[in-house]
């Protein structure tokens, strides 16, 4: 068994610069040095990772070789070892390259039920060579938790840190008691990098807004997802000084939040206040985002960047980590989260942003006061990985 490095897997590709900017944020806490394992290694060459990993190495994709495809079926098959899959897949981290410590650094992969044969898998695998496992800053629905499979699951890591308090409190209900911590995100602990600003950028009149494909996947009535945004941007315009600044997340083929944010750009483009900014670096984003007076976000990291640089903050959410981060952050998620699947009528957005236009001084003024003690918080998360070591 290799023991010199720490394998962080269950990494998606910084095309989704949250899943960047989670990478950046915890190698960074780690007493040693990390390989990363990602199923994106041509998308994490672009950003900001190659600096700071001993490797990046790429998954192996059984999917896209037929012929290795149908040997580790018949495998599966004949001799009944699910894990064969897994085995291929981590082959450059298990087996005889085996590591002492692998974190899964997934976020909400638990979330998703097209993840979870995996995720589960690659945790026994990597405790049969005699490894641990960590499951480090998760978000998990508690309804998954009744799940008898996946409690066990959570029982095989050596330690889990979760994220934010609906997740640590769901994993105690369980009876997962055992190594478990909770400890925010540590994204609120990203570097800002500030670039150039676009030649229209109004400093300090800027409301940053990011919209996703995801949430519109997640919504309950066709198209009222756009109508919501639009109706907002129409409202900032008519009804203020303000401008309007689009700031992408992810830029995945598939979930391109560039997409929707075209459509909204191309609405307005005429007025002259708005600003599309261009993909790049998770830091750098966050960069943006630090500059705006005010930020509507859909993508999680793109909120945690705001929160974290104290930028009052309205999240457009859908599953348990928006309303498990805004409640440990301001005791509830009541005004501070707008569940998407809950809009009906294209003024909700609006109404919302209406409140935290109002209450803008007095979230900024929290942010600036918690904001120390809970990127310290965030921070003890490295102390934790060392006591395990």
């Amino acid at each position: 068994m290799k023991d010199d490095k720490i394998v962080l897997y269950m990494h998606a590709g910084s095309d989704n610069h949250g899943c960047e900017a989670i990478a950046n944020s915890l190698i960074k806490m780690l007493p040693k040095p990390a390989v990363l394992v990602s199923s994106r290694k041509a998308e994490d060459e672009k950003y900001s990772l190659p600096a700071l990993c001993s490797e990046i190495i790429q998954e192996k994709q059984v999917e896209k070789n037929v012929l290795i495809h149908t040997w580790y079926y018949m495998w599966r098959k004949l001799f009944h070892d699910p894990e064969c899959y897994m085995r291929y897949r981590y082959s450059a981290v298990c087996g005889k390259n085996t590591r002492k410590l692998n974190i899964s650094i997934g976020g909400d992969n638990y979330c998703y039920e097209n993840m979870l044969e995996r995720l589960i898998m690659s945790n026994r695998m990597f405790h049969r060579s005699g490894a641990k496992t960590i499951l480090y800053g998760c978000s998990i629905e508690p309804k998954i938790l009744k799940s008898t499979e996946i409690v066990e699951d959570m029982k095989r890591y050596d330690m889990i840190v979760a994220r934010e308090s609906i997740t640590y409190e769901a994993l105690k209900a369980a009876g997962v008691d055992q190594n478990v911590y909770l400890c925010p995100d540590p994204a609120f602990l990203l570097e800002t990098q500030c670039l150039a600003l676009p030649g229209n950028w109004i400093e300090g009149k800027m409301v940053g807004i990011n919209v996703s494909p995801m949430i519109v996947e997640n919504e309950t009535k066709s198209g009222i997802t756009m109508e919501n945004y639009k109706a907002l941007i129409n409202h900032i315009l008519d009804t203020t000084d303000l401008s309007v600044a689009l700031i992408p997340h992810v830029v995945w083929t598939g979930g391109d939040d560039r997409k929707p944010m075209k459509e909204l750009y191309d609405a307005f483009a005429d007025t002259g206040r708005i600003v599309q900014v261009e993909d790049t670096s998770a830091p750098e984003l966050k960069g943006y985002i630090s500059r705006c007076c005010m930020f509507i976000g859909a993508r999680t990291h793109a909120t945690i960047a705001a929160y974290s640089t104290c930028v009052p903050t309205l999240v457009v959410g859908y599953s348990v980590k928006a309303r498990g981060i805004a409640t440990d952050l301001f005791g509830t998620a009541e005004n501070y989260v707008l569940p998407v699947q809950s809009l009906q009528k294209r003024e909700e957005l609006l109404t919302a942003f209406e409140w935290l236009k109002e209450h803008e001084k007095e979230q900024r003024s929290h942010l600036q006061k918690i904001m120390p003690e809970y990127k310290e918080r965030a921070a003890q998360g490295g102390e934790l990985l060392s006591q395990l070591l």
